[in-house]
């Protein structure tokens, strides 16, 4: 038998909406409660597995309040929403629900959700019963060979359990975390250990896409559709047919592009410029290093794509918030490093690794390896003695206060000299540095780096 549901609704049409959607799949109602004392009846007699929680309730007490006594249960529960408020997203979002559905609401949709919060719950419980144990991975498991994911701290066991979770199912995927956290590692792991590994992965960065091009770059369009458009171009969306696209701050989409790309993921069709509809079957993972619950808040992000996006939302830490995976991190980078230079760094000296665990690491896991790198680079001996870092210095050197720009002229100077001032391609100096190559040739410009 499927789970027992309970549903928190004060609106009739809605509710029984909900139920009957429930029953057609199998699921059992055990109540319909319409204010949070009768759902706290309700909950006491049925004990239900899931709980449909409006944000919006009659009386004094809202969905958020019955919330957080859900939490204490160990219930898991998902919110139903037609708008909110900043204040009120921010409230919703502490309580830490499983899932958002958008009023009104898609039998799809629906149940997709709940079929989701089940087994996230599931995994969530038997993942406590593994907490502690010895022998735990500190790698994410990759079936690329290629760059990963590396951590041994709890919270990075946890996301590592998350990634495998909802890698084998075709639900969009919503990373968020600062710069340089690793989202575009955690996508590329979702997309290698799912059906689609053998399929495209197609990287988008929206923040670099010129607003007249937008549409163009995602969705395509035929020759002759506009002035310039001299050939027929494949979109993004196109190209990524069968696999996964990957979409980087998503959150610097422009409005009216929010509208389209939102017919994408509901009706899994595209229109190329001046073209027909096509249909596509395309894994949607998404990131941003913005608060996307205040862009909706400000009328800068749709709610209704938000809340489609945000089906499985990932969060990655930044580096200071789990300093215990620094020392794993350096010794993997130096590895790394020591084969694509050909040194044998064997590792640090104890004052080094206290700087490297020290130091806040602003530019997150991408700078503590950008330093690595620079640091194998100029190294002679077999272990690391100092590493330089804004605001720390070598103790027998001679004090010299770098700006960051100086840094940065520095560090990217080292890594074109490194690959003989390859800037494209593999070995190339933007991939190095993990960055595209018209940003790359951009800074090179304004920095005045000359070979």
């Amino acid at each position: 038998m499927k789970a027992k549901i309970l549903i928190v609704e004060d609106q009739f049409i809605e509710a029984h909406s909900l139920e009957r959607i429930l029953i057609r799949a199998g699921y059992v109602v055990c109540s319909i409660a319409r204010s949070v004392p009768i759902a706290l009846k309700v909950m006491e007699k049925e004990a239900p597995d899931l709980v449909l929680l409006d944000i919006y309730l009659q009386g004094s007490l809202t969905g958020v309040d019955l919330a957080r006594s859900l939490n204490e249960r160990n219930l898991p529960f998902v919110y139903l929403s037609a708008n909110s408020n900043k204040q009120v997203l921010q409230e919703a979002k502490a309580t830490k629900p499983y899932g958002f559905l958008v009023k009104p609401f898609r039998e799809k949709d629906v149940l997709v959700m709940i079929d989701v919060a089940l087994y996230i719950h599931q995994q969530n419980q038997e993942l406590r019963l593994k907490s502690g144990k010895s022998g735990i991975s500190p790698f994410m498991p990759s079936a690329s060979g290629q760059k990963s994911m590396v951590g041994k701290s709890k919270v990075m066991q946890e996301l590592f359990e998350m990634v495998k979770v909802v890698a084998s199912s075709d639900i969009s995927v919503l990373i968020g975390g600062e710069s340089g956290t690793g989202k575009e590692l955690i996508a590329r792991d979702i997309h290698q250990l799912s059906d689609r590994a053998a399929k495209p992965f197609i990287v988008v960065n929206c923040s670099a896409l010129p607003a007249n091009l937008v549409e163009a770059e995602l969705f395509g369009h035929e020759k002759g559709a506009f002035t310039g458009a001299v050939e027929k171009r494949i979109g993004k969306f196109e190209q990524a047919n069968e696999g996964t696209i990957f979409l980087d701050e998503i959150g610097e989409l422009p409005l009216e592009m929010q509208v389209r790309f939102l017919r994408v993921l509901q009706e899994k069709e595209i229109e190329p410029i001046g073209g027909k509809i096509k249909k596509v079957n395309v894994r949607v993972i998404a990131a941003t290093n913005r608060d996307l619950e205040e862009e909706v808040a400000a009328s800068r992000f749709r709610v209704d794509l938000f809340y489609r996006l945000n089906i499985f939302p990932i969060n990655l830490p930044p580096l200071r918030n789990r300093r215990s995976d620094i020392p794993l991190l350096v010794k993997h980078f130096i590895n790394i490093y020591n084969k694509q230079t050909g040194k044998s760094i064997t590792g640090v000296s104890d004052q080094a690794m206290k700087q490297f665990e020290t130091y806040d690491w602003p530019g997150n896991v991408r700078e503590l390896e950008n330093v690595i790198f620079r640091t194998v680079l100029i190294s002679n001996g077999n272990e690391i003695q100092h590493i330089s870092l804004p605001g720390i210095r070598n103790p027998n050197q001679e004090i010299k206060i770098k700006t960051i720009v100086e840094n940065e002229r520095e560090h990217i100077l080292a890594v074109l000299q490194s690959c003989d001032w390859k800037i494209s391609g593999s070995g190339g100096a933007a991939e190095l540095l993990d960055i595209h190559v018209s940003t790359l040739n951009s800074r090179i410009k304004k920095l005045g780096i000359k070979k």
